[in-house]
């Protein structure tokens, strides 16, 4: 067990099992096919990022360094939260850029889902977090890995 200490952008407390990128995060890529075509499970659709392809997203702790890729991020991270097919919580070991982190505000504030989004946790973070460990979130932006 290992206790992480980041930033809380969206501040919240929830329990989930880790699924980790260590690339990039393509939100459009990632969640295209979920919000498209109905996956309840979000099963990732992003071919280029192999440590999350065809893995379920909904209910996880999605841990990555960073976001990546088109401008619409934002949006899709809201729109997941929308339609009941977002992560548990968004974990980043570098500072959230601000497409990501409007969409986890926009979640956060025009929708009932609780998405708690914690940036700056630091490389040891993604070196340490394995994709099936137990992460546990406080408000406070403290992120124990079990």
């Amino acid at each position: 067990m290992k206790q992480f200490k980041g930033r809380p952008v969206v501040p919240g407390n929830v329990t989930a099992r880790a699924l980790v990128s260590q690339g990039g995060f393509n939100t459009l890529a990632s969640f295209q096919k979920a919000l498209m075509f109905g996956d309840k499970q979000a099963k990732c659709s992003d071919q280029n990022n192999p440590d999350l392809y065809k893995q379920p997203m909904y209910g996880a702790a999605l841990c990555m360094p960073q976001t990546i890729g088109s401008t619409t991020g934002g949006m899709v991270l809201y729109c997941a939260s929308a339609m009941g097919r977002n992560p548990a919580c968004l974990l980043f070991s570098k500072p959230i850029d601000s497409l990501a982190a409007a969409g986890a505000i926009l979640s956060h504030v025009w929708t009932d889902v609780s998405m708690p989004t914690v940036d700056s946790l630091g490389d040891e973070f993604l070196s340490y977090v394995k994709t099936g460990m137990t992460v546990t979130v406080e408000a406070d932006g403290t992120v124990t890995v079990k």
